[in-house]
């Protein structure tokens, strides 16, 4: 597997047909996720696509039957967009990961970073809904939202300290998003709080990429269509 660093800084023009596939198939890929995904052109899905394939490697000569594992995506999700959660490292994955198979194949990897990306609000709302309704209940128990706060904060502090300190944001949490006060909060109470106020859209965790690192990203993933025009 190559560094990430390295695959980003590739010196390769996007133009070229650098895939597995002669340039008339890669065609009829990037016309076929750009009518699904709208935020990005078609140039950007095609060096999304060559990412994609110079991160799975040459391992599969057919094409969009292999994919990204989890432990690489991890990688890509520290490295390029400074994650550092475990847990919600592997849900994002998961949210990716839309067939449930364990790997993020090319479409499933463009659309993902689309929202990652240029996602609108409401598109990021259902992302991270995704994310942390992971087990399909349609609710986030006082335990879950423990977890995935108490996985949140920096261990700087004592075991006993930092319990403290989560319970006391667990019930915060609750006391705004938990609507029938039922002890949980459902899928519906996290859309209508996150609405009704934006900064709640990652109460429970670090789902999204920060601006900067997205900047950073499309700088290094797009620059050979920006050299190309000059």
């Amino acid at each position: 597997m190559p560094r990430l660093g390295v695959v980003l800084s590739r010196k390769s023009k996007c133009a070229e047909a650098t895939l597995d596939m002669d340039q008339k198939t890669l065609n009829k890929l990037v016309e076929s996720i750009s009518k699904t995904v709208k935020s990005f052109k078609k140039s950007e899905i095609e060096c999304l696509i060559q990412l994609f394939d110079s991160l799975v490697g040459k391992t599969d000569r057919r094409f969009g039957s292999c994919g990204i594992d989890r432990n690489t995506f991890r990688r890509i999700l520290h490295s390029i967009f400074g994650m550092t959660n475990d847990m919600l490292m592997n849900r994002v994955f998961f949210a990716f990961d839309e067939d449930n198979d364990n790997y993020i194949n090319v479409k499933e990897w463009v659309k993902g970073l689309s929202v990652f990306l240029r996602g609108t609000f409401e598109e990021k709302l259902k992302f991270c809904s995704e994310v942390y309704y992971l087990n399909g209940d349609g609710y986030i128990s006082r335990e879950e939202i423990f977890d995935m706060l108490k996985n949140s904060l920096s261990q700087q502090s004592s075991e006993e300290e930092t319990d403290e300190g989560v319970n006391e944001l667990v019930d915060i949490t609750l006391k705004k998003m938990d609507c029938d006060n039922d002890g949980k909060v459902s899928s519906a109470d996290f859309t209508k709080a996150v609405r009704e106020d934006r900064l709640l859209l990652e109460v429970f965790g670090p789902c999204l990429p920060e601006a900067k690192n997205c900047l950073n990203f499309e700088a290094l993933a797009f620059r050979n269509i920006m050299t190309s025009r000059f």
